[in-house]
């Protein structure tokens, strides 16, 4: 591809007829983020393409070496591009499965990667020339649009599907259409078929009512358009490089031990074609010119290959891949504590906060199994809100460790306020858990819905015991009864 200015670029790209589903029929900026509130123009998910604009031109491919035409269509060009670029048959292969609930027949299957013959832990699965993958070393590589990322701070995620949303302009001319075109049957749907929460309506949204995921994508959400607001040279494509990135966001590897310009990877048979999971441990990872994936256990003919999609809590997953994994040992929910800034003694307190290794403002996690440690943990941190006394603070500093003084109604009083704080926090979500279980005990929840339900139910399930655990504290005070101390600087807790 000749070089060309970026202002060349954009032209072309505004002249362009393809993606009329995505782009906005007449020039009109995005309007600017305001704080806690929705903006007013959503990009809901639609059934039109995500990347690529459908193109009845003629494909003036690259050469490449005949070869048969894959299993699953002689259409459908994709694995057949991968192996005339050198992609080893025999070993993968790409199938279909039925998306979990049709939205009135519009969804098409969804694709995964699965074994052509047995494998064994320890079998290189399949293995990816680096020219197949696109990285940002790619993108800042080709002088047609290179000007327009390095005069503009955008995040590497924004940066590929920048990159895409201009090849997918040039239609079958790109190098890259096969591969675009399979990004653009997913959609970003992830193996549940749910899309991030940032393509869900409104009312969709408000499925995750009471979970911090909500107020999280309404500030991913405003992030991605004033990254892409200051882009005034594409302006006019701001609606589908929103959902290009949210495409892009559900497809990218981190890969390790690289330059940071090969990092974020976007790899042909990567997601979404292999299926996460949190308790796997294969991993892509690059080798030399190539990226290759070694499987971690054994795999019969026909079995989906899965990876490991690292050391993500369920929200995160939700929010970049759609969907759930209920055997995740990284999940957790967060509790945030915070010393009080009106209290005389702050600064005393802070200062023994850091000693033990805790900041002014600290998260303590809550994971599944460890809710009493988690509240055992938090004790010695909320005891020392408590404080009120200048010689007991003094004390406190001349000694080591976190001991504060103890006794049944300070106890009370720290139990008390945490007890009150998670019941206030499991309040905040519109259904109770009984009521999550019996739903996806039903098993007809709309699938955004279900990803929804399972996410807040892991959620209060970890509250629930979190509860639990502090009234067994509580219990286990010489007299439950005692009136709770007064505490005009307790912590803050969210």
């Amino acid at each position: 591809m000749a070089p060309v200015s970026p202002a060349a670029a954009a032209a072309a790209v505004s002249a362009s007829h393809h993606g009329r589903h995505l782009l906005p029929s007449s020039p009109r900026r995005l309007p600017r983020p305001r704080p806690r509130s929705r903006p007013h123009l959503r990009l809901a998910a639609c059934h039109a393409d995500t990347l690529l604009p459908s193109s009845s031109s003629e494909a003036r491919a690259a050469p490449g070496p005949a070869v048969e035409p894959s299993s699953e269509s002689a259409t459908d060009c994709f694995v057949d591009w991968l192996r005339a670029r050198g992609l080893p048959p025999g070993k993968v292969d790409i199938r279909e499965r039925p998306v979990p609930c049709l939205r009135d027949g519009k969804d098409q299957p969804l694709r995964y990667v699965s074994a052509v013959v047995d494998l064994q832990a320890g079998d290189v699965a399949f293995e990816v020339s680096m020219s197949l993958v696109v990285t940002l070393e790619r993108v800042l590589g080709d002088e047609s649009i290179a000007e327009l990322l390095t005069n503009n701070k955008l995040s590497e995620l924004a940066c590929l599907a920048l990159y895409l949303m201009y090849e997918k302009k040039q239609g079958k001319d790109s190098f890259w259409y096969p591969y675009i075109k399979e990004l653009d049957r997913h959609r970003g749907r992830g193996q549940l078929a749910v899309e991030s929460p940032l393509l869900w309506t409104e009312s969709e949204l408000d499925y995750l009512t009471g979970s911090p995921l909500k107020d999280e994508v309404v500030a991913r959400d405003e992030a991605i358009r004033r990254e892409y607001n200051e882009l005034d040279t594409l302006w006019f494509m701001a609606g589908s490089l929103f959902q290009a990135f949210v495409a892009v966001q559900s497809c990218v590897v981190h890969l390790q031990k690289v330059s940071l310009a090969r990092r974020f990877a976007l790899v042909p048979l990567g997601p979404p074609l292999l299926t996460y999971r949190s308790n796997c441990k294969a991993m892509l990872t690059a080798d030399g010119d190539s990226v290759r994936l070694v499987v971690d256990r054994p795999y019969k003919a026909g079995e989906p290959i899965i990876i490991w999609c690292g050391p993500q809590t369920n929200s995160r997953l939700v929010l970049n891949y759609g969907f759930v994994d209920e055997d995740n040992p990284f999940d957790r929910v967060a509790i945030e504590a915070s010393l009080n800034t009106e209290d005389p003694q702050y600064q005393e307190k802070r200062m023994v906060a850091q000693r033990n290794g805790k900041l002014a403002i600290q998260n303590f996690n809550v994971y599944v199994g460890k809710e009493k440690q988690t509240v055992a943990e938090m004790l010695p941190y909320l005891r020392l809100g408590y404080i009120s006394n200048p010689d007991e603070m003094q004390s406190i500093l001349s000694s080591e460790g976190d001991t504060c003084p103890v006794s049944p109604c300070t106890e009370r009083a720290v139990l008390d306020q945490l007890v009150g704080y998670l019941e206030s926090r499991l309040a905040g979500y519109p259904t109770t858990l009984d009521e999550d279980e019996a739903m996806l005990a039903d098993g007809n929840l709309e699938p955004k819905k279900e990803v929804a339900t399972r996410l807040v139910r892991l959620e209060k399930k970890m509250l629930h015991a979190c509860l639990q655990a502090t009234n067994e504290f509580i219990n286990d005070l010489p007299d439950h009864t005692v009136s709770p101390c007064p505490a005009p600087y307790a912590p803050e807790l969210k």
